[in-house]
């Protein structure tokens, strides 16, 4: 099979003003960026078609490092849903280029399930990232200048909150030092580097509802305090509009092309591990203007993406899914089961059997939210019947439907199972209203319990010394009524990566706790789990080149 660029490139593309215009998207209110990619303004939103569009989460199981292809399977049941005579959109998030060039070499689907062009959308795309990157680094650079230019008159702050972010993985920068070399440089202090995807930005441009909304959270952002432990806001430095220029193009959702030649929203791309992991709020309600049916996605397992979709996104957004679609894969649950991961991709019914526990909790966890469940089998060409029949016939008992994606190979067709199921649940039974895992006037550590507890399957939770401290300083500001955003590893219900299948019984560390009053909620930061990730020994920079003027490598 050719490879996932090779696909891409064989792809004949649609001028993305035609899309719009056979998706009744009016051509004339949107802003090109070559031939394919176009912005929408978000000021299309129509809230009353919002609410009769049926929106579905896909998710999944807890991840191997390759992943378990829910980005493919997104991509995949739009694709099959239009292939049945729906009018389907997929809302995703943007690739970021730190696991571009690191581990994954690219994110916009695979096979013959992608959004296009696929080279572009993995490397600058629209400049959204870079937007944001630079208005996240323009507030530190401001800051730096209002503490250097007022120092002689006696400001100073006694705690910077505020770090700078790149879209790169480095783990060299995770902590530096700014300000040396003499006086004029600067004040010397240290600081770090997150990558970009944790920027409170990013979280503000996913979850901000329009322009002026955007303005205000930024504003909102908390800086650090003076020396009088008084809260230093970007609104003190008085630079809220200068920001909001830089992320006024950004605001807006991008438009781009399947391998099919319908439509996809891509906008937004915080990660689920150390962020929120869902696209944004506007190209969500975008798709759900012009879309019957909409197809998006949380990150990582659904431990994290699915429950910050439930517990942040719909909370503070209104939406709820009418279906999630939990993603699993034989290697997955293998893994899960105890098989070696340099096994997995071998017959081992056994190892499935045991591997499921992880796929049941996941659904135990998302029903308890009100969800109706499915389950999308993402095959891959290893599989065996026996292996399928058996997940089919176990999710039968659990009373979950079931399907086999084959999307990746076949495109819609491929999806074709999935989306008749999706179709006939949803008008059989939808999930109606949305449970959150905690009530927004809990404490924070009822907050935390409460998903660590009630959904990772902790037995205790702890909090450090400079979390405890957090805690006091949060409900002095008034900042306790902020839903909570666990940033933990992905690979494990616990905070240990290598702790595979179902967790029980751990102890559950929180090390720190980093307020986003612009984003409007807490980072809870447990365990070992790194803002900014590192490069693998060898990253997938290392396949990526430009051959006779084509781009090689992505995938």
């Amino acid at each position: 099979m050719k490879s996932d660029i090779e696909i891409a490139r064989s792809i004949v593309l649609t001028d993305i003003n035609k899309v719009a215009h056979d998706y009744d998207i009016p051509v004339e209110e949107i802003s090109n960026y070559g031939r394919y990619i176009a912005k929408v303004p978000e000021k299309l939103i129509d809230e009353e078609k919002v609410k009769k569009s049926n929106l579905v989460l896909v998710t999944a199981i807890t991840p191997t490092k390759a992943g378990i292809g829910k980005t493919t399977v997104s991509i995949g049941l739009a694709l099959g849903l239009n292939k049945i005579g729906k009018k389907a959109f997929c809302a995703l998030r943007e690739p970021s280029l730190g696991p571009c060039f690191g581990l994954k070499g690219g994110a916009a689907g695979g096979g013959y399930a992608q959004v296009l062009p696929m080279d572009k959308i993995n490397l600058h795309f629209t400049g959204d990232f870079h937007a944001i990157t630079t208005a996240h680094n323009m507030i530190a650079a401001l800051l730096d200048n209002y503490m250097y230019q007022h120092q002689n008159d006696g400001f100073a702050l006694k705690e910077v909150l505020w770090n700078r972010v790149l879209d790169i993985n480095d783990r060299g920068l995770r902590s530096v030092i700014t300000g040396l070399g003499g006086k004029t440089n600067g004040i010397t202090r240290e600081s770090s580097f997150d990558i970009t995807p944790a920027s409170e930005i990013m979280a503000i441009l996913c979850l901000a509802k329009d322009e002026n909304d955007l303005r205000r959270r930024i504003e909102n952002i908390l800086l650090g305090f003076t020396i009088e432990h008084k809260p230093f806001r970007v609104k003190d430095l008085k630079v809220g509009g200068a920001i909001t220029v830089l992320l006024k193009d950004a605001l807006s959702p991008n438009l781009v092309q399947t391998t099919e030649n319908t439509p996809a929203f891509v906008h937004g791309g915080p990660f689920a591990n150390i962020a929120h992991g869902c696209n944004s709020i506007l190209a969500t309600k975008l798709a759900m203007t012009y879309g019957d049916y909409v197809i998006t996605e949380a990150g990582f397992g659904a431990d994290l993406g699915a429950e910050k979709f439930y517990d942040i996104k719909c909370r503070k957004s209104g939406l709820t899914p009418k279906l999630t679609v939990i993603v699993a894969t034989a290697q997955g649950l293998k893994m899960h089961g105890g098989v070696p991961v340099e096994a997995i991709k071998e017959p081992n019914l056994e190892g499935l059997k045991e591997g499921v526990k992880n796929l049941d909790k996941h659904i135990r966890n998302l029903q308890s939210f009100g969800q109706t469940i499915v389950v999308a089998f993402n095959r891959y060409a290893n599989d065996t019947e026996d292996e399928i029949e058996f997940v089919r016939q176990h999710c039968n008992e659990m009373g979950v439907g079931f399907a086999v994606n084959n999307a990746f190979v076949e495109g819609g067709k491929g999806a074709v199972e999935l989306a008749n199921l999706v179709v006939e649940t949803i008008e059989k039974n939808p999930s109606k209203e949305m449970h959150f895992a905690y009530d927004e006037n809990d404490s924070v550590e009822e907050k935390v319990e409460k998903v660590a507890c009630g959904l990772y399957g902790a037995k205790q939770v702890k909090f450090s010394r400079a979390a405890c401290n957090k805690l006091d300083l949060i409900k002095e500001l008034g900042y306790d009524k902020f839903p909570v955003c666990i940033a933990k590893t992905q690979y494990s219900f616990s905070t240990d990566a290598k702790q595979y299948g179902v967790a029980e019984g751990f102890e559950f560390n929180v090390r720190d706790i980093v307020i986003n009053a612009g984003a409007e909620m807490l980072v809870i930061i447990a365990g070992e789990i790194m803002r900014m990730p590192g490069l693998p020994k060898n990253p997938a920079a290392l396949n990526i080149d430009i051959v006779n003027g084509e781009i090689e490598g992505l995938s």
